[in-house]
């Protein structure tokens, strides 16, 4: 399968199996694991995985596209799948070769899915340096870490066999491994995850909290042990990777507009939606030229691609009138999913840029 072979079959799955049962998976997870499943049997949840180990092993520009498509047709499938593919790429870039062997064939295979543990550590030296104490511990051990502490975000419980977690040395650095999923109680430690989270969108993703007690991350489930300071590094490099899923949320608000000006045969409402595209062209356009573009730039680019889908779908609100208060409705799924665009992956420096953009 080429790389436009892979986006025709990512579209085709998505137009004819989720587009109509998208409202169904916003809200019910076993609809969003059917959903998934769907991804996986195609084998498009192995796109980041290098080829040697039986993966598509897709180019960045080619991988933007795709997660434009499923958050245009489904956000909770987008961040759902978007978690995934995160923790995929983490585990390629990993120096244990005998961990890729293993798990990176299962991902290929269709027989493993990860989820991610680590937005903590952006966190972690400011709850440091107030209380002396991160979210998560690592002391070294015989074999490995003992690892205590709470992971306060993970998606996909049920959905997810393991999870990739983060946790701090005694030197600050930050340990990277795999762990279980599932709560678990040993003579040498414990998992315990947390209810399921209710969340204003995306609900289906099932995401908990989980409290570690000195569970022990083996040496071959390492991934990677990082410098003092990496998160910091990461998201700055990354401040775009988020972008194309925020395109694929404004795209499903010009949808939601573009079929109402169609059924009411408005001039002024297909006017508006011709207005909001050219917008999102333009921002297109800026992304694509962003290899180039200061930290600064970037992130304004990012602002105004969260400032748009939140228009988006604050429109997609306004022209469906009062059935878009029911929850069944595409209006109001999509402009919940614009809120979680505004905060994934959210930094200080995000938030100060989406603050300006708003303000000014």
């Amino acid at each position: 399968m080429d790389f436009q072979e892979i986006l025709h079959s990512t579209k085709s799955y998505l137009k004819e199996c989720v587009v109509p049962r998208a409202e169904v998976i916003d809200g019910d997870s076993e609809a969003l694991k059917i959903a998934v499943t769907g991804l996986e049997s195609r084998s498009l949840l192995a796109l980041r995985v290098p080829q040697k180990w039986g993966g598509a092993e897709i180019p960045l520009p080619i991988f933007y596209e795709y997660q434009e498509l499923t958050a245009r047709y489904s956000g909770a499938l987008a961040f759902l799948q978007t978690q995934h593919h995160s923790a995929t790429a983490m585990l390629a870039n990993s120096d244990n070769e005998m961990l890729k062997n293993i798990y990176l064939r299962a991902i290929a295979q269709k027989e493993l899915r990860l989820g991610v543990g680590f937005s903590h550590l952006r966190r972690s030296s400011s709850r440091a340096s107030l209380t002396g104490k991160s979210a998560v511990t690592a002391t070294p051990a015989k074999e490995g870490y003992l690892l205590s502490g709470q992971v306060p975000w993970i998606t996909g419980f049920g959905l997810f066999h393991k999870f990739i977690v983060a946790a701090v040395l005694p030197d600050n650095r930050a340990v990277f491994g795999l762990l279980p999923f599932a709560n678990i109680q040993r003579e040498y430690g414990k998992i315990a995850v947390s209810e399921i989270m209710q969340l204003i969108a995306m609900n289906s993703t099932n995401t908990v909290t989980a409290t570690l007690d000195n569970w022990l991350l083996h040496e071959s489930e390492i991934i990677a042990v990082k410098p003092v300071g990496w998160i910091a590094e990461n998201d700055s490099k990354n401040i775009l990777n988020s972008v194309p899923a925020t395109f694929g949320c404004i795209r499903a608000g010009l949808d939601v507009i573009a079929t109402v000006a169609t059924a009411k045969n408005s001039p002024f409402i297909a006017a508006a939606c011709q207005k909001l595209e050219q917008k999102l062209d333009r921002l297109k356009q800026n992304f694509r030229q962003s290899q180039h573009s200061s930290k600064a730039e970037k992130l304004a680019l990012r602002a105004a691609a969260i400032d748009l889908a939140v228009r988006c779908g604050h429109a997609a609100v306004v022209v469906s009138g009062g059935a878009a208060n029911g929850i069944q409705h595409p209006a109001g799924r999509v402009y919940r999913e614009a809120l979680v665009y505004t905060v994934s992956g959210q930094t200080k420096d995000v938030m100060e840029a989406a603050l300006d953009r708003i303000v000014s």
